[in-house]
């Protein structure tokens, strides 16, 4: 099975670290090195460094390549400028549901790097690809850049003072913006954004100097941390996961992410039609968080009761380093309200609830 896995450049310094590997998304990368809650309460705290080169890199450049995007995507490029960074979605045609969701970092007039989960990189070139055809915006080149470079996000709130250190032009990128740095003599890209509730910064560099950056950052004091720590923060940040929040039957208003929707966008977008079908009925089910008694961890897949009635089932679950009681994120029927009592319940066990709104933990 390993040898059908893609691998990062740095998989033989995770190794050396002794980082327990797993499959994830096609990849097999770092799931912990010295564990799960040391790595969580680090980026709580101080910084770490995560290796998510399994997230896909397409560039996407040329006179057309706006109007691609534009078109291909939920959100509104008019909304930002060169420099910036955008999170938006791609969606199904005939049902509006969300195929990916993606970070799109717009470098210059003509030139973006789009930003998919890791399964996701082919069927989102695809959809550009399509894209191009379909809007005629101009030429526009899509190429897959993820086998060039390494992603390390650096995160925490002692993440751009660590990162100072060693790359202070990188540091200075604000949240939510991208601009083009250099570490030892090759372009690379930093940009403010992340997926852990925390401030801090991604770098995408050429896989030739990974291993150099790697070793500096790790020397500063930021702890190598893997996607175990990852998803714990993220659930926490109440932010969704492809394949859990999002995915197959999913759309972003069930999902709660209206916000990254813009109707009014000229020329529409990619299931613009079947997303405003649902808009006028309302979504059938909607994405709420959920507290838990105690120290157990409800799990994916737990049903949700109200009383004896089933309104919903459990999508993410775990427990929680920062409140230190188990949280979750559940699809439930628009009649459950925040505040009320719920039981989680799978194969005879039973957890007490309360549904809240997301995120668990405020932004910082």
């Amino acid at each position: 099975m390993s040898d059908l896995l893609r691998h990062s450049p740095l998989d033989e310094v995770h190794l050396a670290l002794g980082a327990r590997m797993a499959p994830f998304g096609g990849w097999e990368m770092p799931i912990q090195y010295t564990g799960v809650l040391e790595e969580h309460r680090a980026c709580r705290e101080d910084a770490v460094v995560f290796d998510v080169s399994h997230l896909g890199s397409l560039r996407v450049t040329g006179p057309g390549a706006k109007a691609t995007l534009q078109w291909a995507f939920t959100n509104d490029l008019d909304r930002i400028e060169p420099g910036r960074a955008q999170y938006t979605h791609l969606l199904d045609e005939t049902d509006a549901h969300v195929i990916d969701d993606i970070i799109v970092w717009w470098l210059s007039a003509d030139e973006f790097i789009v930003m998919p989960n890791a399964s996701n990189t082919a069927p989102l070139a695809a959809a550009l690809e399509d894209a191009v055809r379909r809007v005629g915006g101009g030429p526009c080149l899509v190429e897959d850049i993820t086998d060039e470079r390494v992603v390390l996000a650096v995160q925490g709130p002692r993440a751009r003072e660590r990162l100072a250190t060693v790359w202070p032009e990188a540091a200075l990128v604000p949240s939510f913006h991208v601009m083009p740095v250099t570490w030892e003599g090759e372009p690379a890209n930093a940009a403010g954004t992340g997926y852990t509730g925390e401030d801090g910064v991604e770098l995408h560099v050429p896989f030739r100097v990974a291993r150099s950056l790697w070793d500096a950052l790790v020397a500063a004091g930021i702890v190598p941390a893997g996607l175990g720590a990852r998803d714990t923060l993220r659930l926490e940040a109440g932010l969704p996961l492809h394949g859990h929040e999002l995915g197959e039957g999913i759309t972003p208003l069930q999902a709660g992410l209206a916000w990254v929707v813009r109707f009014d966008k000229p020329g529409g977008f990619r299931g613009m039609a079947a997303l405003r079908d649902e808009r006028v009925d309302g979504p059938a089910r909607v994405l709420r968080g959920i507290t838990v008694e105690g120290r157990q961890p409800p799990r994916a897949g737990y049903a949700v009761r109200v009383g004896d009635r089933v309104v919903g089932e459990v999508t993410s679950g775990n427990f929680s380093p920062a409140l230190g009681h188990g949280i979750a994120l559940a699809f439930v029927e628009p009649s459950v309200g925040l505040g009320d009592a719920v039981t989680l319940e799978a194969r005879g066990r039973e957890l007490s609830g309360v549904v809240v709104r997301p995120p668990f933990i405020a932004k910082r």
